[in-house]
């Protein structure tokens, strides 16, 4: 499912993004600290993985693939020449 940050705050590793249908959801420190990433800005759009409650328990890039981004990198991309 994919999101858009719609806060983050860095001192708590926290925040809270826009589902696509409108709704906030809030994310906490243990969901962010498996993302790999350093920071989130507004409107930026997210990849989240939710658990049966719909709390947020994982988020990534939206453009970045889930699981190892690096997996994969040194290979071209289809249709390169």
């Amino acid at each position: 499912m994919q999101a858009t940050v719609r806060s983050f705050d860095p001192a708590t590793r926290s925040g809270s993004v826009f589902l696509d249908d409108g709704t906030v959801t809030a994310f906490g420190p243990a969901a962010f600290a498996g993302s790999g990433l350093r920071l989130l800005r507004p409107g930026q759009r997210v990849a989240i993985g939710c658990d049966s409650g719909g709390a947020i328990v994982s988020l990534t890039l939206a453009t970045l693939p889930a699981g190892n981004a690096a997996e994969g990198a040194d290979q071209p991309a289809e249709g390169a020449d």
